[in-house]
């Protein structure tokens, strides 16, 4: 999916000699063109084995450990899809199987195939739809959350504070996520003010906040943000020492109640591809 197979290479490089004392996970169902354009969403059986075998050189390892399906192929039954992805646990292939922005219904159907170890979506301060069906429905089926962009896409981590500087830095942002743009950045940057102030006030920076604020939601949640420096690595982990008590979270309730985030997720294609029920 990531640089069209490049950051499993990368991957591989990094854990070299010392593959036991990690766990992989990697995911297939995104499909793009050589020049990195997106083209589609895949769940045939024969695209989910092509697929894992890809990624299993590319990682130079004889076993993924967590195998993520992208995107629900909503023209593929979810139990052919899971069906092979099951196949592929039988043959030694894969250990655990994910799914990513599945709803409810998708969830049962395909844990009926094999049990469906991860779920991952979108799940923050300032996106918290799963709350209503998705989260009860993983712990219904004992499913873990793992949530993605955790400090939404870098914004909870209260490093910009005007839309010029974003402007000026030329981020990618702008173009690419409606909460980023116009009246919607204005209006989520007075949200990260308010989360940096509170931050402060606790001793820790916003994004450790927002994290710890994420981890407080259950024992289920592994939320993995991301970043390209060690520094801000540092930083996240960290963050596992905060321990919220209720004044925090009803302060962090009625800063980020339901809803409170400006504009979509994504533009129209991508909230296509997500599912809520």
């Amino acid at each position: 999916m990531y640089g069209r197979g490049h950051n499993e290479e990368l991957v591989r490089r990094a854990v070299g000699g010392k593959r036991n004392e990690f766990v992989i996970a990697t995911k297939f169902g995104v499909m793009r063109d050589p020049g990195g354009g997106f083209t589609g969403v895949c769940g045939r059986p024969e695209y989910v084995r092509r697929s894992c075998e890809g990624s299993l050189r590319r990682l130079g390892t004889d076993t993924i450990d967590l195998y993520y399906q992208h995107r629900v192929d909503m023209e593929v039954p979810i139990e052919d899809t899971v069906g092979e992805m099951s196949r592929l646990v039988e043959e030694g292939k894969v250990r655990f199987l994910g799914l990513s922005e599945a709803g409810p219904r998708t969830l049962h159907r395909a844990s009926s195939v094999h049990p469906i170890s991860a779920l991952q979506t979108e799940y923050s301060l300032w996106t918290r739809e799963a709350e209503e069906e998705v989260i009860p429905t993983c712990r219904e089926l004992g499913i873990g959350f793992v949530p993605y962009s955790p400090l939404g896409r870098a914004l909870l981590a209260g490093k910009a504070w005007s839309s010029r500087e974003f402007a000026r830095e030329g981020d990618a942002r702008l173009e690419r996520f409606p909460r980023f743009q116009g009246e919607n950045l204005e209006k989520n940057l007075e949200l990260v003010r308010g989360l940096d102030a509170l931050a402060r006030a606790r001793g820790c920076t916003a994004a450790q906040l927002a994290l710890a604020w994420v981890t407080a939601q259950g024992p289920d949640m592994v939320p993995i943000p991301g970043t390209t420096r060690v520094a801000h690595l540092e930083e996240n982990v960290a963050a596992l020492t905060i321990a919220l008590d209720d004044a925090d979270l009803l302060r962090l309730a009625q800063l980020f109640p339901p809803g409170a985030a400006s504009g979509e997720r994504y533009f129209d294609a991508g909230m296509k591809m997500i599912q809520w029920d």
